[in-house]
């Protein structure tokens, strides 16, 4: 019995540091912080959700620049410049200071805020896509984006291949 004790104490401890764990876990999984109207952006991304135009499905989208080229479509090649915030200022990804922008077919391959966001856009158009999470990584995330993450973008539409 003596032996089981410390066994026994530790097994307690383990599950002690689990539960109280499994807490914070579920504070940062709460599904409310993946829709943007939640959320509080930091000052330096200037989201105004107010003026930009909300989808049904939740997305938010503003032209900062019309585009006067042609229109990316669904299963169109298209070459972007873009750089994509978490609602806290961090840049978490950007393509800005590639010469040519990174090229990809406007498919399901991508998340579907994008597939949505930039269908309509014109060669030369500079766009503002705020994603809720439902159209993102949703509740998995991905690599250093937590789960249920927004997502802001600004991409610009170099041109259509």
């Amino acid at each position: 019995m003596r032996r089981l004790l410390p066994l026994l104490s530790a097994c307690v401890l383990l599950l002690v540091v689990s539960a109280c764990g499994g807490e914070q876990q579920q504070q940062q999984r709460d599904p409310s912080q993946g829709d943007p109207a939640n959320v509080q952006f930091a000052p330096s991304l200037g989201v105004d959700l107010a003026a930009m135009n909300r989808s049904e499905s939740g997305l938010y989208t503003q032209d900062l620049v019309l585009g006067a080229g042609a229109e990316a479509t669904f299963g169109r090649g298209i070459v972007v410049h873009y750089s994509g915030w978490m609602p806290d200022g961090t840049l978490f990804s950007t393509t800005q200071g590639e010469a040519r922008g990174v090229g990809f077919t406007l498919n399901t391959g991508l998340i579907k805020g994008w597939q949505e966001g930039l269908v309509g856009m014109k060669e030369g158009g500079k766009r503002r896509l705020v994603i809720p999470s439902s159209l993102a990584y949703g509740e998995t995330g991905k690599g250093s984006i937590p789960p249920y993450t927004v997502l802001i973008f600004d991409v610009e539409l170099l041109s259509l291949r």
